[in-house]
């Protein structure tokens, strides 16, 4: 969850910079990147036919997370609220999208399984933005920043859901969230449970 991976450094140079000079600010961003990822969450759960445009405005929601904190950092507009609001935005989008993509494919291979399927990814991501929060608490905020690789990080996963999606490869999609994302929330579970005994032994 880095903020200078080769995806913010797109952005930043096609959007944030223009957007740095007129009156848009990070929060109204940000609200932007929620209403657009709830819109992607409804167009999947209706079902595949919807699954391209799906992808297509959930692209543009993660996009826009990487704009609105990159436009506060540029503007020197950042805030605790800002934070919190972002992070929020994204545990609650990022739940629904795959949630959404269990409801969708309730007519396909998984059955009815697939619905909570997609809830437990879904809740799974909830988990490691809670731990994150509370990692930063202790710590303050990046706390629980891991490192990118190459230029990408553990975050820039999400882009791979439209990509899915337009591959048709939903179902895939779906098995493989509901085995990565609790194993990631155990990962951050062990960082955060370390964290609090370095704290404590301060």
């Amino acid at each position: 969850m880095s903020h200078n991976t080769w995806i913010h450094v797109l952005v930043r140079n096609s959007v944030v910079k223009p957007l740095a000079r007129t009156s848009v600010s990070p929060n109204q961003l940000t609200a932007l990147r929620f209403f657009t990822g709830v819109a992607a969450a409804m167009c999947i759960a209706v079902g595949p036919q919807w699954h391209a445009i799906g992808g297509v405005v959930f692209s543009v929601s993660v996009l826009l997370d990487r704009v609105d904190g990159d436009l506060a950092r540029l503007t020197k507009s950042t805030s605790h609220f800002g934070h919190q609001f972002d992070m929020i935005s994204d545990a609650v989008c990022n739940f629904l999208i795959l949630l959404g993509l269990g409801i969708g494919l309730r007519n396909g291979y998984f059955g009815t399984w697939s619905t909570l399927m997609g809830g437990v990814a879904g809740a799974s991501v909830i988990a490691i933005l809670w731990i994150v929060m509370k990692m930063e608490g202790i710590n303050g905020e990046r706390a629980a920043e891991l490192p990118n690789f190459s230029g990408f990080d553990a975050d820039d996963a999400v882009i791979l859901i439209p990509i899915f999606l337009w591959l048709g490869y939903a179902e895939e999609l779906l098995f493989t969230s509901c085995i990565i994302a609790p194993l990631v929330s155990i990962l951050y579970l062990v960082m955060y449970l370390k964290s609090v005994r370095l704290a404590e032994e301060k």
